[in-house]
C-alpha cells in the first residue's frame, strides 16, 4: 500500500497512527514546524486557499446568450422590418431578443459564483504552534506539517489528523450530512472507513462545537476534502432543461419550415413570370407571418409569472427555466434533516419502572404529553419515570431559547431532546436546576461513552446522574426502580430487549442512572460511578417527520414522481424515517449504505438507483453517481440538500433545489432554486406550479402556431393561385404581435387545472407538439385558409378595394384566433367545464383585441399606416361565422378525443 507524503495527498491519512503522520510529514507534535520550514513549504504547496477556476470571458458569456435558433429567426425579423421601414416593429421585436439575453446572461453570471462562495467559506483564522509558540495566522497561511489547536467556536482550516483529543465534537453536517456533531478521537482506524466515520480527522470547513483538540495538517487548499469537492462542482455538467431543449428544438424546426417556404414562394413566382423584387416582398411577408414573435416573451413571463407564484409558496427561483423543470421531474432526491425531518429531535419514547410510554408533541416545541396506552399519565403516581426524566433534565449542557416565537437548540440535539421531555412533564429547566445545583461533572467522552453529574439539593444528600450508551450503564447497574420509586433487582435481560425495540423504530436509546451519595461530597471521579448505581430507565429520541411532508410524498406518488432519501445519517433511522412518511422501494434494496455503493459497478448502481427508496451515509461522490445514473435512465432528477457535501450532486441534477435556512451559500450557489422554509411540502407545491407552467405555455404555443401557419399558407396560396398579396407584411405584424400581446398572453395567467396532480410526469422526449395537438394546429390552419382565402376571393370577385379585401382577411385571422383562445384555456377540457369567468384576464383580452381591431378598420391614422379600409357591417357577418366555425371544430375534436381517451382508460 502506497504511504501517504508530503509529494501527494491521498485520503489514507486515518490509517496511520499520530506519530506516523508526523514522522511522514517530517514535524513535531510539541514545537511544531519552524519558521524556516514553513516558508520552504509555503514555496511549494502555495497558498491554504480554493483555486477559482477562471470561466467564460463576460463579453463572450453575453453573447452566447443569443446563440439560439429562435432568436436567430427575430434576429432576422428584427432587419426584415427595419429594412421594410417598420421601425417600431423592428425595435420591439429586438428589445425582446435583447431582454432575453441579458436574464440569461445574469442568471449565469450568479450560478458561477457557488466557487467562491466555498472559497469565503473557508478562510478563516487558524492557531498553531511554529517554533515552540502559539500562534494565530490566517488560514491561507497554512502548510501541511502545521500543528493547529482546535477548540469550541473554531472552523477547521485544513484537513487534519487529530491527536490530544479532549471531549472533541465537530458539526460535518455541511460536508457528510451528519444531523448532529461528531465525536471525535486521536486512534488510528481501519484502511476502509468511510468519509463519514473517520473520527480521528478534522475536516476544512466544519465547526467545533465542543471541546479542543491538536491535530496536524495533513492537506491543505485544493487538496483537502473540500477542495475536492470543489472540483466535482467544477466538472459537473451544467444541462439544459427540458424547456430550453425542447424550444430549442420546435425553433429550429419553425427556422427550417420557414426558410423552405420563403424560398419555395420566391422559386414558385419566379418560374410564373412574376417579377423578383415582388416575389421577394411575398417571400419577406410569408417570413415575417410565419415568425412567431411572441414565443419568447411568453417563455419568459410565463416563467416569471411561475418565479412570482413559487415566492409566495417560500421557493425562490434562481434560475427560470427551474420552474418548468420541477414540472417534468420524474424523481426528487431529498435530504432527510430538516427537509423530510423536522430537524429538531423529539423524545418519542420512554422505559422507566418497567413500563413503556410514549410522548406526543414534535421538535422542541413544549407542547406534548406522557402517554400510556393512548391515555395522559398520572405522574403524582409515576416516581420513576419523574426520575427518569429529572435525570435527563439534570444530567445536560444545553438549553432551550425562544427566538422570533421558534424554539431553538443551543447546544447539543440530544440533550435538547431530554429537556423538552422533562419539561411534557412539569419540569422546568431553571427551577430544577436551582433545586437541584450541579456541583461537579464528568464531560462525555467517546472513549467512556457517558457523562455523569453531582447535584445536591437532596432530602438525604446529594446524587450523581449518569446517561449513556445501554450497555456502557447495565453492566454498571445492579438495582432498578419499580414503577412506584421502590428498589427492585435488576432485568438486564427485559431492559436490553426493551432497548433492542425502540432502536428497531430508528430511535436513538439512552440509558439512565443515580447513585446518592453523603452530603458532604463535593466533586465526583470515574470511580465514583464504576458500580453500585441504580437503573431509572431509557429515553429514544428521533428527528421526526415533518406532517406535511406526509402528505407531500402522497402527492407526488399520485403524480407519478417517485422520492428517493440521500442522506448522510445512519441506515437504520433512515429506513425507519423512510418507511413513516411512505416512501417506497423494493423489497430486496429498500435501504443501501455508502459502503454499499462503494462496491458496485455503474451497471449495479443503476438498478440499486431504479429501485431503492433510501441512501445512507453516502459521500458526494456517490450522490454524484447516483443523480447521473437516474438521468441515464431518462430520469428528470430534482436534487435537495443544504450542506458543500450536496453541492456537486445540485449542480448536476436537473434541478438542485437548495435549504433557504440551513443551507451553506455553496449549496444556495450550485443551486436553481431556494426553498425559504426548508420544507418538502414547498417542492411538491413548486412541482405543481411547474406543471402548470409547462401547461400554460403548451396553451400558448398550440394556440399561436396555427396564426403563423395560416398566415403563410394564405401567402402561398395566393402565390400559387397568382392572385394579389391577401395581407402585407406589415399586416402580418399587425396580426402577430396584438394577438400576441392581447390574446395568447393572457393564458400564461390561466389557473391550474383540477387534475394537473394526477397525471404522471410529462416523458422528456416527448416534443411540445405532439400529435393530437398538431393535428389540432392543423385543422385550424385550414379553417384560417379557408376562411381567410375564400372571403378574400369572394370580396374581389364582387368588386371590393383591395384595401377591403386585405382587411378583411386580417379580421378573420384575428377573430378565428380570438374564438380558438377560448378553446386552448385547456388542451383537454372544455371551456364550459373551465368556467367562463375563472380567467378574467382572457376576457379582458378578447375585449381589448376586437376594440384594437375596430380600430384597426375604421381609424384614418390605421388605415393610413396599415393600409385598412373600413368594412361593411355585412362583412362583419361573413368574418364572426368563420369564428365560430373554428370554435365549434375544435370544441367537437376535443370532446370526440375525450370519449375515445375514456374508452380505452
Amino acid at each position: 500500500m502506497k504511504k501517504p507524503s508530503l509529494n501527494d495527498s491521498p485520503n489514507t491519512w486515518h490509517e496511520l497512527p499520530a506519530e506516523g503522520t508526523a514522522n511522514l510529514l517530517e514535524t513535531n507534535l510539541e514545537s511544531g514546524l519552524s519558521t524556516a520550514e514553513v516558508q520552504k513549504r509555503r514555496a511549494k504547496f502555495g497558498e491554504n486557499t480554493l483555486s477559482l477556476r477562471k470561466g467564460r470571458p463576460e463579453w463572450l458569456r453575453f453573447l452566447l446568450q443569443f446563440h439560439a435558433p429562435l432568436l436567430y429567426i427575430l434576429l432576422a425579423a428584427s432587419v426584415v422590418t427595419a429594412v421594410l421601414g417598420e421601425w417600431v416593429d423592428s425595435v420591439v421585436i429586438f428589445g425582446v431578443v435583447f431582454l432575453n439575453a441579458l436574464v440569461g446572461y445574469l442568471q449565469e453570471a450568479r450560478a458561477e459564483k457557488s466557487i467562491h462562495a466555498l472559497a469565503r467559506l473557508v478562510v478563516t483564522k487558524a492557531t498553531v504552534r511554529r517554533d515552540g509558540r502559539k500562534q494565530s495566522i490566517p488560514s491561507g497561511e497554512l502548510v501541511p506539517g502545521d500543528i493547529v489547536l482546535l477548540e469550541s467556536g473554531d472552523m477547521v482550516p485544513a484537513d487534519l489528523r487529530l491527536f490530544h483529543v479532549r471531549n472533541l465534537q465537530i458539526d460535518e453536517s455541511a460536508l457528510t450530512g451528519e444531523s448532529v456533531p461528531v465525536e471525535k478521537h486521536g486512534e488510528a482506524l481501519p484502511a476502509d472507513t468511510v468519509l463519514a466515520e473517520r473520527r480521528n480527522l478534522a475536516f476544512s470547513g466544519s465547526l467545533v462545537t465542543h471541546g479542543r483538540a491538536a491535530g496536524i495538517a495533513c492537506t491543505t487548499g485544493d487538496r483537502t476534502e473540500m477542495g475536492r469537492i470543489a472540483e466535482l462542482i467544477s466538472s459537473a455538467t451544467d444541462l439544459s432543461t427540458p424547456l430550453t431543449q425542447k424550444i430549442a428544438h420546435f425553433s429550429k424546426l419553425i427556422l427550417w419550415a420557414i426558410m423552405a417556404l420563403a424560398v419555395a414562394t420566391f422559386i414558385l413566382g419566379i418560374w410564373r413570370g412574376e417579377k423578383p423584387v415582388d416575389m421577394f416582398m411575398a417571400a419577406v411577408a410569408l417570413a415575417v407571418g410565419a415568425i412567431p414573435e411572441g414565443l419568447p416573451a411568453a417563455v419568459t413571463i410565463t416563467l416569471a409569472i411561475g418565479v412570482s407564484r413559487m415566492a409566495k409558496r417560500r421557493a425562490i427561483i434562481r434560475k427560470l427555466p427551474a420552474v418548468e423543470t420541477l414540472g417534468s421531474t420524474s424523481i426528487i432526491c431529498s435530504d432527510k434533516t430538516g427537509t423530510l425531518t423536522e430537524n429538531q429531535m423529539t423524545v418519542q419514547a420512554v422505559f422507566a419502572g418497567g413500563t413503556l410510554y410514549q410522548v406526543s408533541g414534535g421538535g422542541y416545541d413544549p407542547g406534548g404529553r406522557i402517554l400510556t396506552d393512548g391515555e395522559p399519565v398520572n405522574l403524582d403516581s409515576r416516581p420513576a419515570l419523574v426520575e427518569c426524566l429529572r435525570a435527563g433534565l439534570l444530567c445536560n449542557d444545553s438549553q432551550l431559547v425562544q427566538v422570533d416565537g421558534r424554539w431553538t437548540a443551543q447546544g447539543d440535539p440530544t440533550e435538547a431532546a431530554l429537556i423538552v421531555v422533562a419539561g411534557k412533564a412539569g419540569l422546568a429547566h431553571a427551577e430544577t436546576n436551582e433545586l437541584h445545583p450541579r456541583l461537579d461533572t464528568i464531560p462525555f467522552e467517546s472513549e467512556h461513552q457517558f457523562m455523569a453529574t453531582l447535584h445536591g439539593g437532596g432530602k438525604s444528600g446529594h446524587v450523581i446522574y449518569k446517561k449513556g450508551a445501554v450497555e456502557r450503564l447495565l453492566a454498571r447497574c445492579t438495582h432498578a426502580l419499580d414503577e412506584r420509586g421502590g428498589l427492585v433487582d435488576l432485568d438486564r435481560d427485559t431492559v436490553t430487549r426493551i432497548a433492542g425495540e425502540i432502536a428497531s423504530r430508528g430511535l436513538r436509546v439512552l440509558a439512565f442512572a443515580r447513585l446518592l451519595t453523603p452530603g458532604d461530597q463535593r466533586d465526583i471521579g470515574h470511580h465514583h460511578v464504576r458500580e453500585g448505581l441504580t437503573f431509572l430507565g431509557l429515553q429514544g429520541m428521533i428527528d421526526p417527520p415533518r406532517p406535511e411532508a406526509i402528505e407531500a410524498i402522497r402527492q407526488c406518488r399520485a403524480a407519478g414522481i417517485r422520492v428517493k432519501m440521500i442522506t448522510g445519517d445512519h441506515l437504520l433511522t433512515a429506513s425507519a424515517i423512510a418507511r413513516t412518511i411512505g416512501l417506497e422501494g423494493s423489497a430486496d434494496h429498500f435501504a443501501v449504505s455508502g459502503r454499499d455503493l462503494e462496491q458496485m459497478n455503474d451497471v449495479e448502481l443503476s438498478a440499486v438507483a431504479e429501485n431503492a427508496a433510501v441512501f445512507a451515509r453516502v459521500a458526494p461522490e456517490q450522490k454524484l453517481r447516483l443523480v447521473r445514473a437516474l438521468q441515464a435512465r431518462g430520469h428528470i432528477v430534482a436534487m435537495t440538500g443544504d450542506g458543500v457535501n450536496d453541492a456537486p450532486a445540485l449542480k448536476q441534477s436537473d434541478i438542485g433545489v437548495a435549504m433557504g435556512i440551513t443551507g451553506t451559500d455553496v449549496a444556495k450557489g450550485a443551486a436553481d432554486m431556494i426553498l425559504m422554509d426548508d420544507n418538502f411540502a414547498s417542492i411538491e407545491a413548486a412541482v405543481e406550479e411547474g406543471r402548470n407552467v409547462f401547461d400554460n405555455l403548451t396553451k400558448f404555443i398550440v394556440y399561436t402556431l396555427p396564426t403563423n401557419m395560416g398566415e403563410g399558407v394564405v401567402i402561398l396560396a395566393a402565390i400559387i393561385t397568382g392572385v394579389a398579396l391577401p395581407a402585407l407584411p406589415v399586416q402580418m405584424l399587425w396580426i402577430n404581435m396584438s394577438t400576441a400581446l392581447l390574446l395568447g398572453l393572457m393564458l400564461v395567467f390561466e389557473p391550474k387545472e383540477p387534475d394537473l396532480m394526477n397525471r404522471p410526469p410529462r416523458d422528456p422526449k416527448e416534443p411540445i407538439l405532439t400529435f393530437p395537438l398538431f393535428m389540432r394546429t392543423g385543422l385550424v390552419t385550414l379553417i384560417i385558409l379557408a376562411g381567410a382565402f375564400g372571403l378574400f376571393l369572394w370580396e374581389q370577385s364582387r368588386g371590393a378595394s383591395l384595401a377591403e379585401s386585405r382587411t378583411i382577411v386580417v379580421n378573420v385571422i384575428v377573430v378565428v384566433e380570438t374564438f380558438y383562445l377560448l378553446n386552448c384555456r385547456s388542451l383537454t377540457h372544455s371551456m364550459r367545464s373551465l368556467g367562463f369567468f375563472t380567467n378574467k384576464w382572457v376576457l379582458g383580452g378578447v375585449v381589448a383585441m376586437l376594440t384594437a381591431q375596430l380600430l384597426f378598420t375604421y381609424a384614418p391614422f390605421m388605415n393610413h399606416l396599415f393600409h385598412s379600409a373600413p368594412l361593411r357591417f355585412e362583412s362583419w357577418l361573413h368574418i364572426f361565422s368563420v369564428g365560430l366555425v373554428a370554435f365549434g371544430a375544435v370544441g367537437l375534436e376535443k370532446w370526440i378525443r375525450m370519449r375515445v381517451a375514456e374508452r380505452k382508460g
